[in-house]
């Protein structure tokens, strides 16, 4: 696929006002999550709730895209209709989650690196086939004493910057995802410093590896100081220090910044986009806007626990979610959220 084909479906992504539903957690992390609401783990639970989610009315009036994982880019509803099919219908792009996760760094106890390299040029392929349009692979980084390791931090944004060409070449739009994680005692300043180091080296790989930032996404954890430091920052600092994080490290090329949630609430994660909004609307060389997951599904997934006559409840839960980070991107949160239908 072309460059221009390429910018053109990331520039999709990023259209005015939407974001991304990261509906792709592993079998295992959504077993766990039915589990702990007494929801069977099953198949056919799976597929009811993920239905549940992509059949939700008015979902595109704030979502251009969804990260599915391989089970849900193959599944049908009940009545035989598959999930792709039901987005592509909506309007809503789909995508693909390709890594493997994240496994121990050999020497380096207490860090990790993302697999899945092996195989995916044909992967990506079939998945491509599927009716995939994006791709997405999360790399995780702690912060500690001695962390990340600049072991760490190569091994994990070669990784990416690999898995970014092999999706550019098979026309695949890749969401690159470095993942500072939240947890621990560390201060904002310090995330931040960790945050710029990890960018600048995921985009000195990006180059090595020929990867065209015109037709790539980001998918950054925002700066955040850790849970377990007394020193708290207030919303309007979070959004001031991630956006300078971001104008260190980020390309102007790079067309668009989807935060993840990373851990905080969806009400957090919500002012924190809507802060950057207020504080940089209309200065910034790139997009922001997010790519939540639980901040965009918990709530759902609470109202539903497995009964399909709560779905209508659930659905409505979603879509307020959404209607308050779409209100968060025109910097209008919480003022948006909940009324109506109108976007």
């Amino acid at each position: 696929m072309s460059i221009h084909a390429l910018s053109a479906t990331a520039q999709a992504l990023l259209c005015p006002g939407k974001g991304l539903l990261a509906m792709d957690e592993s079998t295992g992390t959504c077993n766990a999550r039915f589990t702990a609401l007494g929801i069977p783990a099953t198949l056919d639970a799976r597929r009811a709730y993920r239905e549940l989610l992509v059949t939700t009315p008015g979902l595109e009036q704030g979502i251009s895209g969804a990260i599915l994982c391989d089970e849900t880019l193959r599944q049908h509803t009940r009545t035989g209709v598959s999930l792709v099919h039901l987005l592509q219908q909506a309007g809503i792009m789909p995508g693909i989650k390709v890594d493997l996760g994240a496994h121990e760094l050999a020497g380096f106890p207490g860090e990790f690196v993302t697999e899945g390299l092996d195989g995916l040029r044909p992967r990506l392929t079939e998945y491509a086939e599927l009716g995939a349009r994006f791709a997405k692979w999360r790399a995780v980084l702690t912060i500690g004493p001695d962390q990340p390791s600049r072991a760490a931090l190569v091994a994990n944004a070669h990784a990416l910057a690999r898995y970014a060409a092999l999706c550019q070449e098979a026309g695949l739009v890749p969401i690159v995802e470095p993942e500072v994680l939240l947890t621990g005692s560390h201060s904002l300043a310090r995330c931040a410093a960790v945050t710029e180091e990890v960018l600048h080296e995921v985009f000195a790989q990006l180059r090595t590896q020929g990867v065209a930032l015109e037709g790539m996404l980001l998918k950054p954890s925002m700066v955040l100081a850790g849970p377990d430091c007394p020193d708290q920052p207030t919303t309007a600092q979070v959004a001031k220090a991630t956006v300078t994080c971001l104008l260190r490290a980020v390309p102007a090329a790079m067309p668009g910044v989807a935060f993840l949630s990373g851990g905080q609430s969806a009400d957090q994660a919500t002012r924190h986009l809507a802060a950057m909004h207020e504080q940089f609307g209309g200065q910034l060389p790139w997009a922001l806007t997010f790519s939540f997951g639980r901040a965009l599904q918990q709530s759902a997934l609470e109202i539903w626990a497995g009964q399909a006559a709560n779905g209508p409840a659930a659905q409505q839960a979603l879509l307020e979610r959404v209607r308050g980070n779409h209100a968060a991107i025109r910097a209008g949160y919480p003022e948006l959220l909940g009324l109506g239908d109108s976007m």
